[in-house]
C-alpha cells in the first residue's frame, strides 16, 4: 500500500510572496508529498488583524499556485469560521476526512515553530501531523533541538522511515527567499516596487485592486463560500 504524505502550509498570507513558496516546495521535494493544501486563515490568534480581506488572500494565493503542479491546492477551510483560525482545530478537520496524524505534515519555517510553546493546544498539537520544520534567513533548523531543548527527542531529518507511525518533528536546511509580507506591505504603503519579491500573478492582483495603498484594512468581498473549496482560479479579471 502506497503512503500517504499530506503537506499543509497555513498562514495570513497578506500577502503570500516567495519565501512561503520557497518553504514549500523545499518540503514537497525533501519529504516527497504526495499533495500539499495551503491554508489561508481568517483570524489569526497570535498576530494583528489581516489588511487584505478574505476574498483577496485567498485570490492572491489562488494566483501564486497557477504555474505549480495540481497537488498544489489552495482551500478556503479556515475561512469559512469567524473563530480564531487554531491550526489544532484545522488538523481536526483533516482528521475527520480520514487523515491520520502519521499522514499529515504541517510545513512551517523555522522562525513560526520558535514560538510553538505558545500555540493553542500544546503540546498536544505535536501528535496531530507531523511538522515539517524549515529553515527561514537567520533562523536556521540547526539551531532548534539547543533553543527548544524539551522537543529535541522528537526531531528527526529526511529521509523518514516508510512505515514512520509516531508523528516528528522533520528538520529541512534548504535556502529560503529573505523576504516577509510585513516589509511588502511597508513597501507598497511608500509607494516602492516589489517585483522579485511575489509571483507575477499576485502581485498583478495587488496592483489592480490598489491593495496596501494605505495601511487600514481592506473589507471588501469579505464573503466566503459555504463548501471546502480547493482548487485555482482560471479565470482572469
Amino acid at each position: 500500500m502506497s503512503i500517504r504524505r499530506i503537506g499543509i502550509l497555513g498562514g495570513t498570507f497578506d500577502p503570500i510572496h516567495w519565501g512561503h513558496l520557497d518553504v514549500a516546495a523545499a518540503a514537497v521535494s525533501e519529504l516527497k508529498l504526495s499533495r500539499l493544501f495551503i491554508v489561508t486563515s481568517n483570524v489569526p490568534p497570535h498576530r494583528p488583524q489581516p489588511l487584505a480581506s478574505p476574498f483577496h488572500r485567498f485570490a492572491m494565493v489562488s494566483l501564486a499556485l497557477l504555474d505549480r503542479p495540481n497537488t498544489w491546492r489552495a482551500v478556503d477551510v479556515e475561512l469559512r469560521h469567524e473563530a480564531p483560525s487554531f491550526t489544532s482545530h484545522t488538523l481536526e478537520l483533516f482528521h475527520a476526512r480520514g487523515y491520520l496524524p502519521s499522514d499529515l505534515f504541517f510545513v512551517i519555517g523555522a522562525d513560526a515553530f520558535l514560538e510553538i510553546a505558545s500555540w493553542h493546544d500544546y503540546p498536544r498539537i505535536l501528535d496531530a501531523a507531523n511538522f515539517a520544520v524549515v529553515s527561514r534567513p537567520g533562523f536556521s533548523v540547526k539551531e532548534l533541538p539547543l533553543r527548544l531543548p524539551d522537543l529535541a527527542s522528537r526531531m528527526a531529518r529526511p529521509p523518514l522511515d516508510e512505515v514512520q507511525r509516531q508523528p516528528l518533528i522533520i528538520l529541512l536546511d534548504a535556502p529560503t527567499a529573505d523576504v516577509s509580507s510585513t516589509a511588502i506591505r511597508q513597501r507598497l504603503a511608500n509607494r516602492e516596487p516589489i517585483t522579485g519579491l511575489v509571483p507575477p500573478p499576485v502581485q498583478q492582483h495587488i496592483e489592480h485592486h490598489g491593495l496596501y495603498s494605505s495601511m487600514t484594512p481592506d473589507r471588501r468581498g469579505s464573503g466566503v463560500t459555504q463548501t471546502w473549496t480547493a482548487g485555482r482560479l482560471h479565470d482572469k479579471e
